[in-house]
């Protein structure tokens, strides 16, 4: 239950396009003019199934991180 575990989560959705997919339709609640408003427990648990584990403060730690984090492989 770390931060780590929390990058290590979204690096492989950066990579995997059907896990992404699953992620979009699993954890986002579509809004006015389809904007998407995410669940931060059911990305909690969605990661927790396939195998992460953090929590949701660590979940808005890192989104809310001063420091921009790069998922994109050069």
């Amino acid at each position: 239950m770390s931060l780590e575990q929390v990058k290590n989560f979204y690096t492989m959705l950066s990579s995997e396009v059907v896990m992404y997919e699953r992620y979009c339709n699993n954890c986002c609640e579509r809004g006015v003019f389809d904007t998407c408003h995410w669940d931060k427990t059911k990305i909690v648990n969605f990661a927790a199934n396939l195998g992460y584990g953090f929590t949701e403060a660590e979940l808005e730690e890192l989104w809310f991180a001063s420091e921009p984090i790069n998922y994109m492989n050069s």
